[in-house]
């Protein structure tokens, strides 16, 4: 298996969860996949690195960082807020 599918982990349901790559997270963020990589680096989003030092991200992660923005954007008067990039 590769690392953009797979954790390898098995935490006891049968279920091993899907990582994503920067690109993947960036299109559901709307950002550059260098944003994402930096929110990692920094550790803004849960990730973990290939032996290569790449970046995947965890679906689950990604998921718990997407609700709070869905969240305030389905509020009335509420502009979406995406997650920031540290500077």
């Amino acid at each position: 298996m590769s690392w953009n599918e797979d954790t390898g982990d098995d935490d006891g349901t049968g279920i091993r969860e899907r990582l994503l790559m920067p690109a993947e997270v960036a299109a559901l963020f709307r950002v550059d996949p260098k944003t994402v990589t930096r929110w990692a680096a920094s550790g803004r989003i849960d990730s973990v690195q290939t032996p290569g030092g790449h970046y995947r991200f965890p679906e689950s992660a990604v998921r718990d960082q997407l609700r709070p923005a869905r969240r305030r954007a389905a509020q009335p008067g509420a502009a979406p807020s995406p997650v920031r990039a540290c500077s």
